[in-house]
């Protein structure tokens, strides 16, 4: 149940320079759909005119023919503003699709960049609302909120500028408005963002303490942490409700002081308009024009501030989605090529938290095409030294390398063909058999498929399934057995085709015989390789060329079985305690 560390956030410059990227993408689609919001909103500009030059014609005096050709007129405008719109909310939504799914690759694509130990020390509370609270709420902006903000501004800047038209008088109670609407705007926006982050990082915190309390439940049972884990989701809960009513109270506070900025300038027009009317120095006509295009400009003033608030939600779930690419890496590719295969650890020293060494000098040379056991007793650093071996990690200091070059100095890739870790951890992908086979080698025949599952005993399983290796597992499909899914890990592996194994208790899920008979199906299958297997069976150490007892951060025992068992120490009295309850079966 340790603490996580919450992945970055991007700041306003990024997501502006992000936002013009975009643009600069799909040129077309964005001017089309502008230019046709303007032309729909000119088309909208008619009415008030038209209406007022009939009014003042009324007042004059005018004719039934008169009426209906504005009448016929106002038709005509109203189909032609109805079909511009149309078309340009349409071109609106194809390019906040395309750019959704944009973003979500863009995302993808930064995630699965992510160093794993960054992905390890993050926990999976943190992603988990990324991909999917973040990514919801990004899609309802992209896809709604930001095409209805774009029409409203349209609509808005031509609206004043018509209504500025019919007369300079126009200006000063539109003026009136600004007061009111600038500092409301000033006073939300600077609170708006922290105010949604803090709000959607209370979100991923209640995901990580919901998501370890599961996959931890039995330590939690064996232990009696239920009241402890109770309290730390409450605290959650907790500061997620305060989180919300903080930006309730933004929204209850803003929205009713802008209802105050729509209103005053129609009043005003009108009571000026009027004014002049008397006066003579604005007709009946003019004054209606004015006072309809500045109440025609409550409508779309009404959406860009309404809406703001769902872009302030998109934008910190934005920023928080972009966040992820700002994890600086964690390797320097230098280009050198690994000469041969060992793998040696030199000095080793690694910590997880600043000042809290977990390694402590660690020395180890594993020789080609040897098999080293792991041993020690639990949190002795084992799963540290296999993943800081596998290059998940790199030292604090020290070196690890493979061939003379250090693990953090080789590309992924490359650094997968040599090294590669298998855990007790493992997941199975939506999909079928085959398709969560060959991600480990895209490409690979039916053949290779059925020799890698037949090297961990998973053949006769998987021919027993009505569909074979086309057979649907993973979510909405067949649910596999734990010891199913490792195998599934195991056979991956073995299409990878590594040159060096870190085996981190991967086959712990599989009973003890299973287990024995499945390592011995393997080490015929990897005959040649390096491995370097982390167990608690101590049959791994019996069949390994060495053995390193781990203890404390240190490896303090190091030789084969039979000599560590003759020199009677801390892994002598292991075996001995091991063997003496029949675990060898």
């Amino acid at each position: 149940m340790s603490a996580t560390t919450a992945l970055p956030v991007a700041d306003g410059r990024a997501l502006r320079s992000y936002a013009a990227s975009l643009a600069r993408r799909h040129p077309r689609l964005l001017l089309g759909a502008l230019s046709l919001h303007v032309l729909a909103a000119l088309a909208a500009l008619a009415a008030p005119r038209l209406l007022g030059d009939l009014v003042e014609a009324a007042e004059q005096g005018t004719t039934v023919g008169h009426v209906d050709r504005v009448v016929a007129l106002l038709a005509g405008f109203l189909v032609l503003q109805t079909v511009l719109t149309r078309y340009a909310r349409y071109l609106s939504q194809v390019l906040g699709e395309q750019v959704l799914a944009e973003l979500r690759e863009d995302f993808v694509g930064n995630t699965l960049a992510l160093p794993v130990g960054v992905v390890e020390s993050a926990g999976s509370g943190d992603l988990l609302t990324r991909t999917s609270r973040d990514v919801d709420q990004l899609g309802w902006s992209v896809r709604w909120a930001l095409p209805e903000w774009t029409i409203a501004v349209v609509t808005a800047v031509i609206t004043l500028a018509a209504a500025i038209s019919v007369g300079w008088w126009v200006a000063l109670p539109c003026l009136l408005g600004l007061p009111p609407l600038v500092a409301g705007l000033r006073w939300y926006l600077a609170r708006a963002k922290d105010g949604y982050l803090r709000e959607s990082a209370s979100y991923s915190q209640i995901n990580a303490t919901l998501t370890e309390t599961v996959e931890g439940a039995r330590t939690v049972e064996a232990l009696g942490l239920q009241q402890e884990r109770i309290r730390s989701i409450d605290d959650d809960i907790a500061a997620s409700y305060a989180a919300e009513r903080y930006t309730l109270r933004l929204r209850t506070v803003f929205f009713p002081s802008m209802e105050l900025s729509y209103l005053v300038p129609t009043v005003a027009t009108l009571l000026l308009g009027g004014y002049l009317n008397t006066q003579g120095q604005a007709s009946l006509g003019d004054v209606t024009t004015a006072v309809l295009y500045v109440q025609m400009l409550i409508d779309p003033v009404d959406r860009i501030v309404s809406i703001l608030d769902e872009l302030q939600l998109g934008a910190a779930s934005l920023a928080r989605l972009l966040g992820v690419a700002h994890v600086p890496d964690d390797r320097e590719v230098s280009g050198r090529i690994p000469d041969g295969e060992q793998v040696e650890a030199t000095d080793v020293r690694f910590s997880y938290s600043e000042g809290r060494d977990v390694l402590h000098g660690i020395d180890l040379a594993v020789g080609v095409g040897e098999r080293v056991a792991m041993v020690g007793p639990s949190g002795a650093g084992k799963s540290t030294l296999g993943r800081l071996l596998a290059g998940i990690h790199p030292p604090r200091t020290g070196s690890v390398t493979v061939g003379g070059v250090p693990l953090v100095e080789l590309p992924l890739d490359d650094l997968r063909g040599h090294v590669a870790l298998v855990t007790q951890e493992h997941h199975v992908f939506a999909g079928t058999l085959r398709e969560n086979l060959v991600l480990a080698r895209p490409g690979a025949s039916d053949d290779a498929v059925r020799e890698a599952l037949e090297a961990v005993d998973a053949l006769p399983w998987v021919a027993a399934l009505p569909q074979g290796l086309d057979e649907v597992v993973g979510s909405g499909g067949r649910s596999l057995t734990a010891p199913q899914a490792q195998q599934i890990a195991l056979a991956r592996l073995v299409l990878a085709d590594p040159h060096t194994l870190v085996l981190d208790e991967a086959t712990s899920l599989i009973d003890p015989r299973a287990a024995r008979h499945l390592e011995r199906s393997l080490a015929a299958v990897l005959e040649g390789r390096t491995v370097i297997a982390i167990a608690h069976r101590l049959f791994s150490a019996h069949d390994a060329d060495r053995v390193a007892v781990v203890e404390d951060g240190r490896i303090t025992e190091l030789g084969s079985h039979d000599e560590l068992v003759a020199a009677g120490g801390s892994y002598a009295a292991l075996w001995e305690s091991w063997h003496g309850r029949g675990s060898d079966g």
